[in-house]
């Protein structure tokens, strides 16, 4: 219920300004947040706070009470920028700013003064000042008043938020707040943090501003999963050529990039640095020799022009470098055969010194032989050299883990700048070790502080890692899990010393606990925390040896291990039944010895080193810690002593919450607190796994709460959370919503459910991408098990922090799906069927398979751009694929089952049928499965028979113009696309908008090619078809790559300008303009010879060279939302209703192969003003563009009937569209009732329009931008 004020600024170029200021529920502090929307790059805001009566600018005084101003750069979220700024000073009356462009160095002021905000603290925190006492026993009259139920904590947060409301219309009413005091006579119950309520709802719960937890640390990553090169990295290539590059690195330092190409040219070292840095810019540089870590002079021979030599090093100023659309300044050195192993730089520009996040620039060089043997896609992460070294380097590091330590320090330090590969080589190789594939000592007498000393200088090399390189972080939290804390000093020699006392003082100095000191004192590890836990366990039990046994074998280790060691262990314990309380208590304390070196994830030990007063005097200070952290430490130990699950899964995630601002940018002790928040994440993981044993997944609020927590934690452990934290944002607005068996809330609670499976998922593959190959090339070096291997990645996903949370999803959705009146079934394309059941992992690796007799297809994997084999009958999938995407189109055309199953049991047991033949019936309820019969025969004839059939038109000649206008459009030069654009132009009412339109008529494609400059093309073109022909598949690619070698004619670049300026489209015209149109152009006559348009005309017996291909070009709409329209519900068939899809930004996610479902609802004809939502969206991305023109395929043969609206054809931007991950949390078309209905109508009632237009059902896509609907295509729907 925060009051909020807000105030706007238009600003140049078309951008707005929103700012507003929220008091916040504390009543001390006031939040600004800035949203800077329609701009196409970040700005940075240059501001300071003005006092009462002083209008200077002062640093706000959580910062420092001085004069001056703060820079923050703004940050991409969703389709705007944003900053937030949180301000706990009330002396503060004002923000005074400017806006900094720094890509181009300029200034945005206002009327050549201060943009200016005020801060109205007493307006914003007015309704703030009723006592929380006074709120919280008004919750507790209406929780009586509800009969006092047993409340979740989402439901005792309603009650809070209702009695302030309640009080608040009693302030208004005009009673004061003493009368209000004086009337509330309720105890309020006192909070038990000494004894925690054993249920889960024991406190308000209030959600937590997840946002300010976001990490975006990486590049970018494109839908095919690989790394997006950077503008300026482009450039560089394109400037010195790529046939000799031998490695290339980026680094990006505030609004500055560093590109550095390394090439071999005639067998010297050329390296290229680039920067987009403006002005006098000068190189500080040294070379290394003989490790990464030096800095030597370079050689007088090797300077490049324009250096000199200053104190220790080189200095080399930069040369600029310009074109038309871009600039930047460069440097060229020839390092010769030096025989150099890296360079260190840093770079002087503009009044100050850019280093890399505090340290220098560090490029390692590669020899040319090194990238001889080029690798996969699969393995870009595969540091081979490092893998190859740690397999060398084996037979020295398994004497003791202190040489295995030493060397992994030794090869991390080189390898830390080589990329992710460098550090997930080093975790793999931990984890071999962790896992006891590799051996720990063999043949070598070590003691244990030096270990602990090895350890240290391991796990602190970890720490920088850490701090210099956020986007590795993910890979140092794996690696630290695996590894002991270490330490200097007495830590290591401590281990040594206390066995001996132990020894002494409980009379037991022979048989096995002699057999482990010579162990401990020779090489102590891991596996003696294990031992000394189960020695506990036996004196505990009163001297059982069942259990020392037993906890020795739950944590693997057997007889067979004990026996290995260099000093074995063969004896079991035997004590004196005197010595139990001794050995308990001296065996407890040890423990804690041992964990403090060997065991970095466990809780009491992190919790007891973060707060030992000899290192954590300062640390809360220091790092900005509350001291509610230390209480709440305290607490979980406590509980987890007590084993309490329950309250022990919210502490734990309070406690990370409270670490978290620290830990994303620590000032000191960095590695305590890393250890800590792994430990806590690990307890976190280890409680809710027990807690998910009582769940009753029948009960909504209890389940609602725990994926509540779980997302939470979630959100802590993971760099680039960004998608978990709109999930979880989502979650929180749909555990507000909850009532007992509503089906639009369970509708809605399914949305972020299934859009949670697709992100867990999407990691599960990105963690096999990066780590399985190093896992595989790495563990058949050492010679590891090849289950070891196979299950590498799976067993480090399932120890992750996401494993629980799919665990939950998976278990809920049963429920979910019963509340909302759905089945285990959704029916995308209504048939029935008889046919074999094949399973295939991913359908599209069977598309152009022929299939002799009727076959019904299990494909683990759909993604919406393949099509369907010839001979199949029925496709059923887990894949979620929204109904009106262009697989789906081509499914219904075809007359073939298509159907999404949500229950893992059904598709198992389907399964388990394969080379079985079963027969499909439809209902309304979803999919009836059984066993094949004769009786089925004749469903089986009607799908094999009922293939669509179709004769493509030839005679598409070239009218003579490269580019005509809609005036111009007939039949005869555009397809049905392009011809029913003008044709609705004509007859839409006005509220309906056409965007303008241009074609390149049939034959232009053929026209040029026959050119005498493409004559090259067309021959090679001519001899690949030939192959083609003979039925080799892999020609078609080639294909297409040679139609993008097409030179155009200066015509068809002339009559395109010409044609489109006429048509007011938003297009420059400039040498980069027609450069990327043309390879626009291009790709969609290129998109004729696709894999599935190719298969489907084979399938469909059409005449692939009879196919001839206009090209529409229309403008871009850069809407709101997207949507597709069919007339005629294509899932039930009922003609009375209008089914549309519709999503946030451009349709293509719709369409395409964009993971998750768009949203969906249906709209009686007689009714239009009533739709009903039957989806909610789980879509991850919105596609958003600038102005521009998108280039759409317009073939003969989509105006066959069974191939419209099939897709099978490209359409291409001219600027590539930005992908931008959706936040639904405040999305208006779930939030806002009236405006969906308002706009849902709209558009059925476009859909209803066009189809009386043409009399015959329609499939329409549109776009709504500003509530106003455009309609970018029509037609007929089959």
């Amino acid at each position: 219920m925060a009051t909020s004020k807000s105030q706007q600024f238009q600003l140049i170029e078309g951008m707005e300004l929103q700012i507003t200021v929220t008091g916040l529920p504390n009543g001390s502090s006031v939040r600004a947040e800035f949203h800077l929307k329609n701009c196409t790059r970040a700005w940075i805001l240059h501001w300071g706070c003005i006092y009462q009566g002083n209008n200077h600018w002062y640093i706000p005084s959580e910062h420092s009470s001085k004069q001056g101003a703060l820079q923050t750069t703004f940050v991409k979220s969703g389709d705007a920028y944003v900053v937030i700024l949180e301000l706990r000073d009330p002396r503060v009356r004002a923000i005074e700013f400017v806006l900094k462009d720094g890509s181009h160095n300029r200034w945005l002021r206002q009327h050549n003064g201060n943009f200016r905000v005020e801060i109205p603290w007493n307006d914003l925190h007015a309704h703030h000042r009723i006592p929380k006492t006074l709120i919280e026993r008004r919750a507790h009259k209406i929780w009586d008043r509800k009969g006092r139920p047993q409340s979740s904590a989402r439901e005792q947060q309603i009650d809070y938020d209702n009695a302030v409301r309640e009080l608040h219309a009693e302030l208004a009413r005009g009673i004061s707040l003493d009368e209000l005091q004086a009337n509330s006579t309720v105890p309020v119950e006192k909070e038990e943090t000494s004894e925690p309520h054993h249920t889960m709802i024991q406190s308000y719960r209030r959600k937590h501003d997840v946002q300010k937890w976001l990490q975006k640390y990486t590049e970018p990553i494109n839908r095919s999963g690989s790394v997006k090169s950077s503008a300026l990295a482009e450039l560089s290539k394109r400037s010195v050529g790529q046939e000799n590059l031998v490695s290339q690195k980026s680094f990006h330092v505030r609004n500055y990039e560093i590109t550095v190409l390394q090439r071999d040219v005639k067998g010297d070292c050329r390296l290229w640095i680039a920067t987009n840095m403006a002005g006098p810019t000068v190189l500080h540089w040294g070379v290394a020799k003989s490790s990464a870590g030096e800095w030597l002079i370079p050689p007088p021979d090797v300077l490049p022009e324009k250096s000199k030599f200053v104190h220790g090093a080189c200095q080399t100023q930069f040369t600029d470098m310009s074109s038309r659309e871009h600039s930047y300044q460069f440097i060229d050195i020839n390092l010769k055969r030096g025989g150099f192993v890296g360079i260190q730089f840093v770079i002087w520009s503009g009044g100050y010194w850019v280093n890399n996040n505090g340290a220098n620039f560090v490029v390692n060089l590669k020899s040319a032989d090194s990238t001889s043997g080029k690798l996969d896609v699969d393995e870009k992460y595969v540091l081979k050299w490092l893998l190859d070294e740690i397999s060398e380097r084996e037979k020295e590091a398994e004497r003791s883990l202190m040489h295995r330590f030493n060397i992994a320090t030794e090869l991390t330090e080189r390898c830390k700048d080589e990329g992710e590969g460098g550090c997930i080589g080093i975790m793999v190789w931990m984890r071999f070790m962790a896992t006891r594939h590799l051996t720990w000592n063999k043949n070598y007498n070590v003691k244990p502080r030096e270990i602990s000393e090895a350890l240290e200088r391991f796990t602190n090399l970890m720490e920088k890692i850490y701090l210099q390189q956020p986007n590795k972080r993910e890979i140092v939290r794996l690696t630290m899990a695996l590894v002991g804390r270490g330490g200097q000093g007495d830590v290591g020699q401590r281990i040594r010393d206390e066995i001996l006392v132990i020894q002494r003082n409980n009379h037991c100095k022979s048989g096995m606990m002699e057999e482990w000191h010579q162990k401990l004192h020779n090489n102590s590890s891991a596996d003696d925390v294990i031992i000394c836990e189960a020695l506990l366990n036996y004196v505990r039990s009163d001297f059982r040896i069942d259990a020392y046994w037993q906890t020795l074998q739950t944590n693997g280790l057997t007889k067979e291990r004990l026996a290995s060691y260099d000093r074995p262990i063969v004896s079991e314990p035997r004590f004196r039944s005197d010595s139990k309380e001794g050995l308990i208590r001296d065996l407890t304390m040890y423990l804690k010895t041992l964990k403090a070196v060997h065991s970095g994830a466990d809780l009491e030990s992190a919790i007891d080193t973060f707060l030992s007063p000899s290192k954590g005097h300062h640390v809360f200070a220091v790092n900005g810690l509350s001291p509610k952290l230390q209480d709440l430490l305290n607490l979980v130990k406590r509980l987890v002593r007590e084993e309490n699950t329950e309250p022990l899964i919210e502490k734990l995630v309070d406690a990370r919450i409270q670490l978290h601002p620290a830990l994303r940018a620590p000032r000191t002790r960095a590695k305590d607190l890393l250890f800590l928040d792994i430990a806590l994440e690990s307890c976190f993981k280890t409680t809710i796994e027990k807690r998910l044993i009582s769940l009753n997944f029948n009960n909504p609020p209890e389940i609602i709460y725990v994926i509540c927590v779980v997302l939470e934690n979630l959100c802590l452990s993971i760099v680039n959370n960004e998608e978990i934290i709109f999930c979880t944002k989502d979650w929180y607005r749909v555990s507000e919503a909850y009532r007992p068996h509503d089906v639009q809330w369970a509708l809605q609670t399914k949305a972020v459910l299934d859009r949670l499976q697709l992100v867990l998922a999407d990691r599960c593959q990105h963690y096999f991408t990066i780590i399985q190959p190093t896992a595989k090339y790495l563990g058949q070096l050492l010679r590891v098990d090849k289950h070891g291997i196979d299950v590498f990645t799976e067993e480090v996903i399932r120890a992750g922090p996401g494993a629980v949370l799919s665990t939950l999803v998976n278990r809920f959705d049963p429920s979910l799906r019963k509340i909302a009146n759905l089945g285990c079934w959704q029916v995308i394309s209504s048939a029935d069927a008889y046919g074999f059941v094949v399973c295939v992992n991913e359908l599209i690796v069977v598309q152009n398979k022929f299939y002799s007799k009727p076959t019904v297809i299990i494909a683990s994997k759909v993604t919406g751009e393949e099509e369907i084999p010839a001979g199949v009958v029925a496709v059923l999938t887990p894949s979620m694929i929204d109904v009106l995407s262009h697989v789906s189109i081509r499914a219904r055309n075809s007359k073939i089952c298509f159907a999404t199953c949500f229950d893992q049991n059904v598709l198992s047991n389907l399964k388990s049928k394969e080379g079985r033949a079963i027969s499909i019936h439809t209902k309304s309820t979803g999919l009836v499965i059984s066993d094949g019969n004769n009786s089925d025969v004749s469903v089986r004839h009607i799908f094999i028979s009922s293939v669509p059939r179709g004769v493509i038109s030839k005679g598409k000649k070239f009218c003579g113009h490269y580019v005509i206008s809609s005036k111009e459009f007939t039949d005869e030069r555009v397809g049905s696309k392009s011809y029913n654009i003008k044709f609705l132009r004509e007859r839409v009412p006005s509220w309906i908008k056409i965007p303008t339109s241009a074609a390149l008529p049939f034959g232009t494609f053929e026209n040029i090619l026959s050119d005498d400059s493409n004559k090259d093309v067309a021959r090679r073109i001519s001899v690949l078809k030939d192959s083609l022909n003979r039925g080799d598949l892999t020609k078609l690619k080639s294909i297409q790559e040679a139609i993008l070698q097409m030179s155009a004619p200066m015509a068809l670049r002339n009559e395109l300008i010409t044609k489109l300026r006429s048509e007011r489209m938003p297009y420059l015209g400039d040498e980069s303009g027609w450069n990327r149109s043309w390879v626009a152009i291009k790709k969609v006559w290129a998109s004729k010879w696709n894999e599935r348009a190719y298969v489907s005309c084979k399938k469909n017996k059409l005449d692939h060279d009879a196919v001839c291909m206009a090209v529409l070009i229309q403008e871009v709409i850069c809407g709101d939302y997207a949507f597709v329209i069919h007339t005629n519900n294509p899932v039930s068939g009922d003609s009375s209703e209008i089914y549309t899809e519709i999503v946030k930004g451009l349709g293509e996610t719709l369409v395409g192969a964009y993971p998750g479902r768009a949203m969906s609802f249906i709209t009686k004809k007689t009714n239009l003003k009533s739709p009903t939502v039957i989806s909610y969206p789980s879509k991850r991305i919105g596609l958003y563009s600038k102005p521009s023109i998108i280039f759409r395929s317009d073939s003969n043969n989509e105006d066959l009937e069974g191939n419209a609206g099939a897709g099978l054809y490209d359409s291409v931007i001219m600027d590539e569209a930005e992908e931008v991950v959706v936040d639904y949390s405040r999305e208006p078309l779930i939030m806002d009732k009236s405006f969906r209905v308002r706009l849902f109508s709209a558009i059925a009632e476009a859909g209803n329009v066009i189809e009386s237009i043409y009399g015959c059902p329609q499939d329409i896509e549109g776009v709504v931008k500003g509530g106003h609907i455009y309609i970018v295509q029509a037609r007929p729907q089959v």
